[in-house]
């Protein structure tokens, strides 16, 4: 009993379900107003078919879709008015057929009830052997069938196509003809599946363009981030090094201050004081300075203990890239002099990073480093010519030309960067030194 029972119940309750859809699909909100929104300029298949029509009447051709709807009417109406010997039976066929039509641009379930209701008004009028249509209901109701699939889930037409068939049937039964049924179920049939294949492939489309799009704005986001992090580690990597040249002059500082008294015989207390005062400051700038250094600095970094490089470490430099496979040249124009321990550290940072660059984006080029002593500052070029070896060039995000940005807005220098002529890359550089920080550094 229990065997028996089983399938059956499973059975029923596929029935209600499949009943329960239709209803849900076809009969809730059979009046809801959808109206056919006119072509977008932009996004999905249709706006590149509004960028192929010339501007002047792009407007116009966004009322595409309702346009056509509009014309697949008066096709019905001509359909029912041009039959032979039956104008008036026929126009007014027509005119009935060609309401479903018009309905679905606003209601497109209730277009096809529509459809269907119409099909019975028509049924005295039904004149020819497609009976119980008429000529214009026929390919109304085939119009139907296609607009609402074209704007629903392929669901939907499956349950129109059933409830069409089964309309045909129960009329066919009655008047005793099986062959309008035969030809409806075929026809509505293609038609609803070549709807619902291109409606698919619509959605599918859009759902990979939207994918992309999304793809494509997390990719713009990370690259954002990733250059704002590289910006940041940058900026901490400085503000490291430099905390080691200042820290270190602040320390001479204090140190002088404090012997400065035992120099000069029986100091007036006022001249005590004073030095006690810069100490005291330089010792209170000199805490202050590692406090704000431990905010940017990670966990894991430890400060280096050889002093940081000057531009008199150029030659050892250069001597390493060498070794790496890149020729370099060097040139240094003007009175070599010494600059603030800042400005040198800079300057050696820029060519290390321009070097670097040239090795990883221009492998077996050839480079060349000049130096320049000038009035008011100094300038630096680093040119390197085309790859030429055999070696894959990696690509870059350009983080290296940010961190040389940020050392040289650092100094209020300027910076230019390019490509050459003969397919290499040239980094023009000037730091300004003020003629007072150079006697501080002499």
């Amino acid at each position: 009993m229990t065997e028996t029972t089983t399938p059956l119940r499973t059975e029923a309750s596929l029935i209600r379900t499949a009943l329960q859809t239709i209803r849900t699909d076809l009969m809730t909100g059979v009046f809801a107003f959808r109206p056919v929104e006119p072509l977008a300029e932009e996004g999905d298949r249709a706006s590149r078919l509004l960028r192929r029509i010339p501007e002047k009447s792009r407007a116009r051709a966004r009322w595409l879709p309702h346009a056509t709807v509009v014309a697949m009417a008066v096709f019905v109406y001509l359909v029912g008015a041009t039959l032979p010997h039956m104008f008036l039976e026929g126009s007014v066929s027509g005119v009935l057929a060609a309401l479903p039509v018009l309905l679905t641009l606003f209601r497109p379930v209730a277009s096809f009830w529509l459809s269907l209701a119409v099909t019975v008004l028509m049924v005295p009028l039904s004149l020819e052997p497609i009976f119980p249509w008429t000529a214009p209901g026929f390919a109304a109701h085939l119009f139907v069938l296609v607009l609402v699939t074209c704007r629903s889930r392929p669901r939907v037409a499956l349950e129109m196509w059933l409830l069409t068939v089964a309309f045909a049937a129960v009329l066919g039964l009655f008047i005793g003809e099986s062959g309008p049924t035969l030809v409806m179920t075929v026809l509505s049939g293609l038609a609803l599946a070549v709807a619902a294949s291109v409606r698919g492939w619509s959605s599918a489309r859009r759902e990979v363009v939207a994918k992309e799009r999304e793809v494509v704005a997390k990719e713009e986001v990370t690259l954002f981030e990733r250059s704002k992090r590289t910006l940041l580690e940058e900026r901490t990597t400085i503000a490291r090094e430099l905390h080691d040249v200042v820290a270190h002059h602040m320390s001479v500082v204090a140190i002088q201050a404090e012997a400065a008294p035992y120099r000069v015989e029986n100091p007036p207390p006022e001249l005590a004081q004073a030095f006690a005062t810069i100490r005291e400051n330089a010792v209170a700038a000199l805490t202050e300075l590692r406090r704000v250094l431990g905010v940017v600095r990670a966990e894991d970094y430890e400060a280096p203990d050889a002093p940081q490089p000057t531009l008199g470490d150029l030659g050892a430099l250069l001597d390493n890239v060498r070794e790496a496979g890149l020729t370099v040249d060097q040139a240094v124009t003007g009175a070599a002099r010494a600059l603030p321990q800042g400005v040198e550290l800079s300057a050696y940072r820029i060519v290390q990073e321009a070097l670097s660059n040239a090795l990883r984006h221009a492998p077996g080029a050839t480079a060349k480093v000049e130096v320049s002593y000038v009035l008011g500052g100094l300038g630096l070029r680093i040119v390197n010519g085309p790859p030429t070896g055999l070696v894959k060039a990696s690509p870059g995000a350009g983080h290296g030309l940010t961190g040389m940005g940020e050392r040289v807005a650092m100094l209020d220098g300027e910076m230019t960067t390019g490509a050459t002529q003969d397919g290499g890359y040239e980094v023009a550089v000037f730091l300004p030194v003020r003629a007072e920080a150079e006697e501080r550094s002499v």
